[in-house]
């Protein structure tokens, strides 16, 4: 079997591992930030969970739907988290069909480190938009990533997308 390697994931690794060291968690940190600062990566807020950019993307508009509630198991979720949690994720889809217009999108969760969970202790789904050829090998050969566009460039569209959605639900 061939391997195909992303030394790019390292960083991020690394970086967990270095933050983890303060026993803080990121999501946790993440609920009481203020959407509309440029630190703050978050661009939309339920009750129950929000959505936040992935600072290490596998693509442009990677998303992360996180319950507010520290939690690991998928089974403690409670009814309104998952029902509200994949209203959120539907939501989320049409946002990032709005501004990046992609032809597919990956969804899931990591469960447990053996499963790739970079951060396992408080459960959270990826939304990754995808485009056919969308994949190369500019981290296997130059491990460098490529992303199209700024994060904070993606924020502010995303969050003018959710706002024009959230309109129209309420309409």
């Amino acid at each position: 079997m061939e391997k195909l390697w992303s030394p790019w994931r390292s960083n991020y690794i690394e970086s967990f591992n270095q933050e983890n060291k303060t026993n803080k968690c990121i999501f946790c940190e993440a609920i009481d930030q203020n959407i509309d600062l440029n630190e703050c990566l978050k661009v939309f807020e339920n009750k129950l969970c929000y959505t936040i950019l992935n600072l290490y993307p596998y693509n442009s508009g990677h998303l992360m739907v996180v319950p507010k509630r520290h939690i690991s198991d998928l089974h403690d979720l409670t009814e309104q988290e998952v029902s509200e949690m994949m209203d959120t994720v539907k939501l989320s889809m049409k946002a990032l069909d709005i501004i990046m217009k992609p032809q597919g999108f990956n969804f899931g969760a990591n469960l447990g480190k053996a499963a790739g969970a970079g951060i396992d202790d408080h459960i959270h789904f990826h939304i990754v938009p995808r485009w056919s050829g969308d994949t190369n090998f500019m981290p296997v050969l130059g491990d460098v990533k490529i992303i199209s566009q700024d994060l904070i460039k993606t924020k502010t569209n995303l969050i003018e997308a959710f706002g024009k959605l959230s309109l129209n639900e309420s309409e």
